[in-house]
Order: C-alpha cells, then sequence, then structure tokens
C-alpha cells in the first residue's frame, strides 16, 4: 500500500475546491490508493532494458498518398449557398453583440 490517506484527499480535495462528502473521500482514497499502487508496479517492471513503446504492436503509416484530385471550382462551391459575396460563404454573426 502506497499509504494514500483520507487527510491528503480532504486537503487536494479543499485545493482543488472541490467540496467531498465523507463517502467521496473514503471512496476516493481507496481509488487513488489502487491507482498509486498499480502505478508503482509498472515502475518496478519498467527497467532500461524493456523499450518504450506507445502502443502494442508494431504500426506502419496507413494513409495513402497526397495526390491532389479534383476540386470545385468557386462557383460550384457557392452555387447552392443561401448567401454568398462571391468569393466566401456569408454566415450569421454567432458571437452575438461581442463585435
Amino acid at each position: 500500500m502506497s499509504g494514500i490517506s483520507a487527510e491528503q484527499v480532504a486537503h487536494l480535495a479543499q485545493l482543488a475546491r472541490i467540496d467531498l462528502s465523507p463517502e467521496e473521500i473514503l471512496s476516493l482514497t481507496t481509488e487513488l490508493d489502487q491507482i498509486v499502487d498499480s502505478v508503482a508496479k509498472v515502475t518496478a517492471v519498467a527497467t532500461p532494458d524493456v523499450p518504450a513503446t506507445s502502443h502494442p504492436i508494431p504500426l506502419q503509416n496507413v494513409f495513402r498518398p497526397d495526390v491532389v484530385g479534383e476540386t470545385l471550382t468557386l462557383e460550384q462551391a457557392l452555387q447552392n449557398a443561401p448567401a454568398h459575396d462571391g468569393s466566401r460563404f456569408k454566415v450569421s454573426a454567432i458571437l452575438g453583440e461581442e463585435q
């Protein structure tokens, strides 16, 4: 056991301005203690001879080549727009009065 105490959890909750009930403090104390113990176990087996990995299986680039294809002309892109100024879509302001 790592020794996370209820007082430590209550202190952290106070620092984070989180109002916890005594039952929540007790529950979080147990959960945090388990998390710290799990991290300690992983740290114990993560020795220098174990290579760091970001994924459990090797991955290769699965993307297709970046090739330019057909694109819409400006007129085609704007033809069904409810409102435009000839070169851009016109949309209503989303920030209200903050302009």
